[in-house]
Parts: structure tokens; C-alpha cells; sequence
């Protein structure tokens, strides 16, 4: 994707998305608040319809294909089958434009509820909903920072904003399954223009994480969304004072594997 999109392109979404994805709440707990040393304001994108953000992915009509994760080859053949046989588009599931401006319609709507913010934490994987909170901080806060929770054993993010070039020869290794894909091309442009910041975070603390916001909001999570929260806790010095906006990014847990389980 040569041309990138821009902050505009996130408040059209938003008017295109409006009365066709839900408004998820903000949650607030004052104990986290306590734990972590800062006000906390939680987006519930995990209360979508699906189970996660990803329902904001934007399009604008038509028949499309869109891929996901899985086996690359079959999933590649698969999709130049299905586009050969319907004349669909192809929408890829984080580096296309729409689905980066769509995705950041979360933000948008997080400034909306929660009023100013000094830092949004979202996790990143492939970066499309971090490509697009940043695009949505652009347009309606731009003095907020945006913080990246990444897993220690899918740090590529982290790698290339301090290298300044996309490192794509890793082998995955984290409990976040949602966060292992390579950071996108165009998300990285994006990421690295509006100056984000990583935060690596152990899959221990994920979990941790992951549990306290059973315990203090009675919301279950999955680990690439509760990696946001555990990336406040794990460095509480960087966020102490602050009013920070953690997204909640998915819900979609196997009840009988939950890490806290005798």
C-alpha cells in the first residue's frame, strides 16, 4: 500500500461505521487506579458484537475477501481463488487503509467518552489498530502519547522503532496468540511518524493482568487484550500521575483454560 491514510480518513470512518458497530463503554476500577499509581480509563472493545475491535475494520461497499490467520499458502491460494471467481476486493486483516482508519474509530471514541487523555496503550501485533489510534490521536489529541504493549517474545515492534526499519525475522513465542503477526509495512510508516513508544511486556504479567481485571472489573479478556493493562503495571514509573486510556481489545477466551484455574 503506497498511499497511507491520514487522520481525516479515521473521522470518516467513524461517520461511515455510526449506527452499524456498537458503542462499547469505558470501564473504571478505583483499585487498578491504586495498583497502578494513575487513573485508568478502560474502552470495552471486547463487548463488541464478535468479541473484539476488529467489527470497526471500515469498508465502503461491495463484495470483499478478507483473510486471516492460519497457513499462509492455503490462505494465499484460497483468497486469489475467491477474488478470481466473485471479483471481490481483497482487504488485508490490518495493513489495508480501511481497516487501519476503521480500527482507530476506538480511540476516537475513547476521547469522546473519557475527555483528555495524557497516553492511550493499545497492544500491537500487526499494527492495525495501532497504526489507526495513532491516526486518531493525530486528528483529536495530538499532545496524548500512544504507548504500544507488545509481548517479550514478539517484540518486533519494539526492534524496528529503534532500528527505523521493520524487523521481520522472528520466530513468535508468547501466550498473546493475537500479537504474533509481523508488524505491517504501512503500520510501521504511521507508527514511527507519530513517535509511538513500546513497552515489552513478559507473558507472566499478561496474566497477572489478565486475572486482575477478572478480580476488580468482573471483565474477561483475552492476553493480547489484557498485555495493555500489564504493560501500566509493569512500568509504573512511566505512567505514575497520569490519565491513561487502556483499550481492551478482545474477550474471546476459552473458559476452561483460564491460567488461574486449579
Amino acid at each position: 500500500m503506497d498511499e497511507l491514510p491520514a487522520a481525516g480518513d479515521v473521522l470518516d470512518a467513524a461517520a461511515r461505521i455510526a449506527g452499524h458497530v456498537a458503542v462499547t463503554p469505558v470501564l473504571r476500577s478505583r483499585a487498578l487506579d491504586v495498583l497502578a499509581g494513575c487513573t485508568l480509563v478502560f474502552k470495552a472493545e471486547h463487548l463488541q458484537p464478535g468479541g473484539a475491535f476488529k467489527l470497526r475494520g471500515d469498508g465502503q461497499g461491495g463484495a470483499v475477501v478478507a483473510r486471516g490467520m492460519g497457513d499462509h499458502a492455503a490462505r494465499e491460494a484460497t483468497c486469489v481463488q475467491v477474488q478470481a471467481e466473485t471479483g471481490a476486493t481483497l482487504v488485508h486483516p490490518y495493513a489495508d487503509a480501511r481497516v487501519i482508519a476503521g480500527q482507530g474509530t476506538a480511540a476516537l471514541e475513547l476521547l469522546q467518552q473519557a475527555g483528555s487523555l495524557d497516553a492511550v496503550v493499545v497492544p500491537v501485533g500487526g499494527g492495525g489498530l495501532a497504526a489507526g489510534t495513532a491516526l486518531a490521536l493525530a486528528a483529536a489529541a495530538p499532545d496524548c502519547r500512544l504507548v504500544l504493549a507488545e509481548p517479550a517474545g514478539a517484540a518486533d515492534t519494539a526492534r524496528a522503532l529503534v532500528a527505523g526499519v521493520r524487523q521481520t525475522d522472528f520466530v513468535p513465542d508468547t501466550v498473546c496468540d493475537g500479537l504474533r503477526a509481523v508488524l505491517g509495512e504501512p503500520n510501521f510508516r504511521i507508527l514511527q511518524a507519530a513517535g509511538a513508544e513500546a513497552a515489552v511486556v513478559d507473558d507472566a504479567a499478561t496474566l497477572a493482568a489478565m486475572r486482575l481485571l477478572w478480580q476488580e472489573l468482573k471483565q474477561v479478556v483475552e492476553p493480547s487484550s489484557a498485555i495493555a493493562l500489564a504493560a501500566v503495571l509493569a512500568q509504573p514509573q512511566r505512567f505514575a500521575g497520569l490519565r491513561v486510556g487502556v483499550v481492551l481489545t478482545g474477550g474471546n477466551v476459552d473458559l476452561e483454560a483460564l491460567p488461574w484455574r486449579a
